[in-house]
Order: structure tokens, then C-alpha cells, then sequence
């Protein structure tokens, strides 16, 4: 710039540079350049352009008194902005990146609120998320299950099945939280030393209700000896929000060895391990002991006699023991359920006792036998049946005993919260 001042003082008459011609193609310099260095448009900085030219005459001295300036118009140099480049001029528009930072941050607090995630009451601060937990001083195990749309029936109600299940995957998580789970489904590490493993050899359940799609269940359970060689387990299904009862279940388990298949006693090493875990309480006061007779030949004729044959397990239905899920016999017995009794009535005990187990190989057929009895007190007729389940070869699997109530309708369904 000096230099340039220099020469037109001593060569007044000389002419100046030709300014740049205006260049659109790519690498060469825009005709004009705002304050950021970003070109402008030629339209809209015109007017910026006569300020900055207006600017520079007036800041730039003139030398030797003639009254000229040192630089000449616009139209033989370009004149600088007036304003400094800095640090803050050289970074992209702030607006912007406010803008896309404020957008981002009222898009997660949409998400954390439709999340939802603070417990609504109390007693959801423990096991938010229905793993299960010990309670009772350890000798109690509780764990919520919501009931999904694959687990309800043609009556937009739990199956039976949904609810067995639910009594096995807590008695399992029972044995792990309290960290006695081996290598086996339910044993015990001094169990898997042996090769042995829990198979249960009776069972009743008495229904109150079925819960509906989306309903939550809590569903507590727990462990006592069965004589000298058994262990008894229980179970006491509510609703997690009316605390109504809607299952209680109680079984009978003894051991058998994975190698020979037969049964063993508990040695002494295990009853050391789960005795600690013993707790003294019974689901159901007076429960079933009626011995099941087998099945009457059906000359009787108050009683019908119905039979499914070719029943198979499949695949599925095996357990990591390599026999059928014990909730699978009950799928079975039902099969053989004459189907106006399934639309008409609703399940509302049952009681098994298992004879033997079932390969995956068998090929069985299911035996019902339906008994019509009149409650006088309510003027309802109920219906219990009879159920064997065996091989086609001849030896019983399961033997079981039904009763069946006819179905409730909305106004019906009153019941007493539970005081257990």
C-alpha cells in the first residue's frame, strides 16, 4: 500500500493497474467478498461496495497537497473491507449452530418424557423391570409378569398354560437369585455333581380368575421338605394392582438321576444347600388328596368318555433334561376335552400326578371322562372330569382331575382382595 502511494505521488500521470476482471469460474476470486470472505452476490452488496469505496477516500490521507487522493477510484484498485478479519469472522454462523443444538436437545427431552420411566406407585421402586427379587428375609421369591398378546386365548383371557409357565420360570429364578442354580434346569451345584434333577411328581392349582391382556401378575413362591425325601414347592398368583388372588398352586418334587433315569434320594450334601430356604406355609389349606381312579368304562350314563390318539412332542416341547415340559401334559389332557365343555365352562382347578416321563419318540393318546354335578348352594351345573394320559402301548403317563365352572360374565367377576 505504501509503495502504491509512493508511485502515484512521483508519477501523478501514470496509470494504474487494471482492476481484475470478475471471474465465475472455479479457483479464481468472486467480484465481491462480504465481511466472512464468503462471496456476495452481486445484487445485494452494490450498495456495501459504495460504502466501503466511500470509506476508503475518506480515511485515506492525500500527499503533497494536490488535493487527490492516493488511491484512485474504485475503478483502478480494490479496496479493502473495513472491517477486521478476526478469529470470531473466520467461524461459521452461530445462529446456525445454536439452532441445531437447541433442536437436538428438545428432541431428547421428547423422548426421556415419553419414556415414562418413574415408577407410578410405591411398590414399583423394586423390580421395575420384573426380574424378580427375595423377599420374607430370604425365604421368599416375587417376581411381575405382564401378560402379552401371544399368552390369551379365544377368551381374551390367560390360557392355563401362560399361568403354569409362569410357576416354572419363577421357581427356576427362585434357585438362581438365591444362588443355588448349577449346571442343570433347577439343580443344585451339589445336584449337578450327581447327575441329578428335580421332577415333579404332583401338582393342583386352584384358579380364581384369569387375567386379561396387559394385566401385570405378581407371583410369589417358595420351598419346604415333603417327608424324607421330597421337597414341596408353593406359589400365590395376584394382581399387581387389586391384589385380587388369582392362582394358587402346590407341588410335589423328587430326584432323579440324568444317567440311569430312575429316582434317588436327596443326599445329604444338597439337603445342607436348600434346607436354609425352607419356609413353613401352605398356598392351598385343604387340598385335593382324592386318589384318581382310572376311567370307568363308560357304560355309566352319567359319564361320556372321549379320546384323542396320535399326540407326538415335538422338538420344542423337550426340556434341557431331554423330556416333555411338565406344562405340556396339560395341553395334552385338554386335547381329549369335549369342546362344548371349552366354550361353555372355564377351568377352574386341576390336579396331576405324574406317573412317568415322556421321550421325545412317544406316542400318546389322551382319555376324558365327564362328570355332571348340581351345586345345590348356587343352582349351577358344574362339570368335573376325569383324564388319563398314556402311551398308545398301554403304561400311564399322568393321571389328572378337572373341574370346570361355567364362564363369568363382567358383572360376575367380583372378588375379595387377598389378605395373605
Amino acid at each position: 500500500m505504501a509503495a502504491s502511494i509512493a508511485a502515484s505521488s512521483l508519477f501523478p500521470g501514470s496509470p494504474a493497474p487494471a482492476p481484475a476482471a470478475p471471474k465465475n469460474v472455479l479457483g479464481e476470486r468472486p467480484e465481491s467478498l462480504d465481511v466472512r470472505g464468503v462471496a456476495a452476490k452481486p445484487g445485494a452488496s452494490s450498495n456495501a461496495v459504495r460504502a466501503g469505496k466511500t470509506r476508503a477516500h475518506a480515511a485515506v490521507p492525500k500527499v503533497n497537497g494536490g488535493g487527490k487522493s492516493a488511491v484512485a477510484d474504485g475503478e483502478h484498485e480494490t479496496v479493502p473491507s473495513s472491517v477486521p478479519k478476526t478469529f470470531y469472522n473466520q467461524l461459521p454462523d452461530w445462529s446456525m449452530l445454536l439452532a441445531a443444538i437447541t433442536t437436538i436437545f428438545l428432541a431428547a427431552e421428547k423422548q426421556w418424557t415419553m419414556l415414562d420411566w418413574k415408577p407410578r406407585r410405591p411398590d414399583m421402586l423394586t423390580d421395575t423391570f420384573g426380574f424378580g427379587r427375595i423377599i420374607h428375609d430370604g425365604l421368599m421369591f416375587r417376581q411381575n409378569f405382564s401378560i402379552r398378546s401371544y399368552e390369551i386365548g379365544a377368551d381374551r383371557t390367560a390360557s392355563i398354560e401362560t399361568l403354569m409357565n409362569h410357576l416354572q420360570e419363577t421357581a427356576l429364578n427362585h434357585v438362581k437369585t438365591a444362588g443355588l442354580l448349577g449346571d442343570g434346569f433347577g439343580s443344585t451345584p451339589e445336584m449337578s455333581k450327581r447327575n441329578l434333577f428335580w421332577v415333579v411328581s404332583q401338582m393342583q392349582a386352584i384358579v380364581e380368575l384369569y387375567p386379561c391382556w396387559g394385566d401385570t401378575v405378581e407371583v410369589d413362591t417358595w420351598v419346604s421338605a415333603n417327608g424324607k425325601n421330597g421337597m414341596r414347592r408353593d406359589w400365590h398368583i395376584r394382581d399387581s394392582i387389586t391384589g385380587h388372588t388369582i392362582l394358587k398352586a402346590t407341588s410335589k418334587w423328587v430326584m432323579m438321576n440324568k444317567l440311569t433315569r430312575k429316582l434317588a434320594r436327596i443326599p445329604d450334601e444338597v439337603r445342607t444347600e436348600i434346607e436354609p430356604y425352607f419356609f413353613e406355609r401352605s398356598a392351598i389349606v385343604d387340598e385335593d388328596n382324592r386318589k384318581l381312579p382310572k376311567l370307568p368304562d363308560g357304560q355309566s350314563t352319567s359319564v361320556a368318555k372321549y379320546v384323542r390318539t396320535g399326540l407326538t412332542p415335538r422338538w420344542a416341547d423337550l426340556d434341557i433334561n431331554q423330556h416333555v415340559n411338565n406344562v405340556k401334559y396339560i395341553a395334552w389332557i385338554l386335547e381329549s376335552a369335549p369342546i362344548s365343555i371349552l366354550e361353555n365352562h372355564e377351568l377352574a382347578s386341576i390336579v396331576l400326578d405324574y406317573k412317568r416321563e415322556c421321550g421325545r419318540d412317544s406316542v400318546l393318546q389322551s382319555h376324558t371322562s365327564v362328570h355332571t354335578d348340581c351345586n345345590s348352594e348356587s343352582g349351577e351345573t358344574t362339570l368335573h372330569c376325569e383324564h388319563v394320559l398314556s402311551l398308545e402301548s398301554g403304561p400311564t403317563m399322568v393321571k389328572a382331575r378337572t373341574m370346570w365352572r361355567p364362564k363369568r360374565t363382567k358383572a360376575q367377576e367380583t372378588v375379595v382382595p387377598s389378605s395373605f
